[in-house]
C-alpha cells in the first residue's frame, strides 16, 4: 500500500505541478554559489528526543509549517508537509540531473528519495509560530483545562502542560470528526511524560505521527523545523536580527507609518501594534489584546496596551464553537521600550511579516491562499520586502545577511485540498480518515503564485 500510495501522489504531483518544480529549479540554478548566510540550525524529535541538525547557508530552504494550536497533526498539516517534501523531492533531483521530460527511471529514483529523509541542495523545514494561543481553533483536546489553567491567552511559548489534561466533553462531541480516540489516547500518555514544555509536547506527538504515516504513505515525513519569534527572541541578545527590527521599525513616526502601509491600515487610528508587549500575567494573545500608539513630535511616546476577554476562531465541525482568550490587564509602556528593544525586558510578539525576515526561506508553500489561507497576510509579507529593498524601513538587514529578495511562493490548490471523507473539512486529524488512499485520490498540486514576486 506505502508504495502505491507514494507512486500516486508522486504522479500526481508530477502531472499538476510541473510549472512549480521548473521555477524552483530555475531559481536555484541562477543562485551564486557560495552565500555569506551563517548556518541554519534545525531541530527535530526522534525517538522522542530532540535532535539539532545545522545545515550550510549555502543550501536552498524551502519553508512549510505546522500549529501549536493543537497536538494532533490534522489532514491540513498532513497535506502541507507531503507537498512540501514532494516539491523538495523532485526540485533536488532536476536541479542534479537538469530540467528535462522525466522518464519511468527518473520516476523511479525520485519515489526512492521520497522512502529516505530529505537530502540535497534544497531543504525542507517546518516554521513553527509560537506565540499563538494553545486552543487558537477550537481543536484542541486538552481545551477546558487550558482555559482553567488560566493559559488560554499565553503565548504557546509560555503555556505549562502540569495541568493539562483531555477533556472529555471535547472527546464526546469531536470523536471521529476533529480526533480519534486512539490519538486521544496517545495524547495522554505523552503528556504524562512531558510536564513543563507545551511545545516539546505537541511536537513530540508530531513528529511520531509523521513516523507512522511513513508506514502507510512510504514517503519520509519527518522535515525539520524551526520556532519563531519568542524562541528566537530568547536564543539572540541585544543586538539580533529580530531585536534590531523592532527597534528599526518603532523609530519614529516615519518608520511605524512605512510599516502600516505595507500591512494597507490607515495611520488615522494606529491600534494596530506592530508588536504585541506581553503582559506580566503572561498574557501575549495577540487577539486580546487592543493597543494605541501614541506620538510626541513624530517620537514614539508611548504604546497603551489593554487585554480582554476575546473570542478567537471556531472549528469547521460546529462554527459555534468558537474558542476563547481569557485576559483583563491594562498598561502602557514608554517609546523607548521599542526604540532601544530589549525582549529579556520587554517581551513581545512581533507581527508575522515583520519576524518572517528572521526565517532563513527562500521559498515557501502556502495552504490554500484564495480559500483557506491569508492571501493580505502574503500581501504585507512580500510588500515589506520590496520596502527593504529600497532601503526604506529596516534598512540594515546586510549586515545580518539577509536578502530582501522575495522568496518564491507556492500554494496547495484550494480545489485540491484533502478534506474528511465525510465531514468535507480540512481540520480533522488525519487519524479521523480510516482510508488515506481516499485522501491521495484528490491529488497533489502547488501552484505557483506568480503575483507575489
Amino acid at each position: 500500500m506505502s508504495s502505491d500510495l507514494c507512486g500516486l501522489l508522486a504522479e500526481a504531483f508530477l502531472k499538476n505541478s510541473w510549472e512549480s518544480i521548473e521555477v524552483l529549479v530555475n531559481r536555484i540554478k541562477n543562485l551564486p554559489e557560495k552565500s555569506s548566510r551563517s548556518p541554519i540550525s534545525l531541530f527535530c524529535f526522534k525517538d522522542g528526543q530532540k535532535v539539532l541538525t545545522k545545515f550550510g547557508g549555502n543550501h536552498f530552504f524551502l519553508r512549510g509549517s505546522v500549529e501549536y494550536a493543537n497536538p494532533q497533526l490534522t489532514i491540513e498539516e498532513v497535506q502541507g508537509i507531503i507537498g512540501l517534501r514532494l516539491l523538495e523531492a523532485f526540485g533536488n533531483y532536476f536541479v542534479d540531473y537538469g530540467l528535462h521530460d522525466p522518464d519511468n527511471k527518473d520516476f523511479c529514483e525520485i519515489c526512492e528519495t521520497l522512502k529516505k529523509p530529505p537530502k540535497g541542495k534544497i531543504v525542507p523545514f517546518l516554521l513553527n509560530t509560537d506565540e499563538i494561543e494553545a486552543d487558537r481553533y477550537s481543536m484542541n483536546p486538552l481545551r477546558a483545562s487550558i482555559v482553567e489553567s488560566g493559559q488560554s491567552a499565553f503565548p504557546a511559548a509560555y503555556v505549562k502542560t502540569n495541568n493539562l489534561c483531555i477533556d472529555p466533553k471535547f472527546l464526546e462531541k469531536y470523536e471521529n470528526s476533529l480526533i480519534s480516540r486512539k490519538e486521544i489516547d496517545f495524547i495522554r500518555n505523552n503528556l504524562e511524560a512531558n510536564p513543563d514544555s507545551y511545545l516539546d509536547f505537541v511536537d513530540r506527538v508530531k513528529y511520531v505521527q509523521l513516523d507512522e504515516l511513513f508506514k502507510i504513505f512510504g514517503i519520509d515525513l519527518s522535515i525539520s523545523a524551526l520556532r519563531m519569534p519568542l524562541s528566537t527572541f530568547e536564543d539572540e541578545d541585544k543586538n539580533g536580527l529580530l531585536h534590531d527590527i523592532i527597534r528599526e521599525s518603532h523609530k519614529n513616526y516615519e518608520s511605524i507609518s512605512q510599516a502600516y502601509a505595507c500591512m494597507n491600515r490607515s495611520m488615522a487610528k494606529r491600534k494596530t501594534l506592530l508588536t504585541v508587549p506581553h503582559s506580566v500575567k503572561g498574557y501575549g494573545s495577540k487577539r486580546a489584546a487592543r493597543g494605541k500608539i501614541r506620538f510626541e513630535d513624530k517620537k514614539l511616546k508611548n504604546i497603551r496596551v489593554k487585554y480582554q476577554t476575546t473570542l478567537l476562531y471556531p472549528n469547521e465541525i460546529n462554527r459555534e464553537d468558537v474558542s476563547i482568550a481569557k485576559a483583563n490587564d491594562d498598561f502602557t509602556l514608554e517609546g523607548e521600550k521599542f526604540t532601544n528593544y530589549c525582549f529579556s525586558d520587554t517581551p513581545s510578539s512581533p507581527q508575522f511579516f515583520l519576524y518572517s525576515l528572521g526565517s532563513p526561506e527562500d521559498a515557501a508553500v502556502w495552504h490554500g491562499v484564495g480559500a483557506f489561507g491569508a492571501s493580505k497576510l502574503l500581501r504585507s509579507y512580500v510588500s515589506l520586502r520590496h520596502t527593504c529593498a529600497q532601503g526604506v524601513l529596516i534598512k540594515n538587514l546586510n549586515n545580518y545577511n539577509i536578502t530582501t529578495k522575495v522568496p518564491l511562493q507556492f500554494n496547495l490548490d484550494p480545489k485540491r485540498m484533502w478534506t474528511h471523507p465525510v465531514f468535507k473539512n480540512i481540520d480533522s486529524s488525519i487519524g479521523c480518515v480510516k482510508d488515506l488512499s481516499k485522501l491521495t485520490r484528490k491529488g497533489m498540486k502547488l501552484d505557483y503564485l506568480s503575483a507575489f514576486k
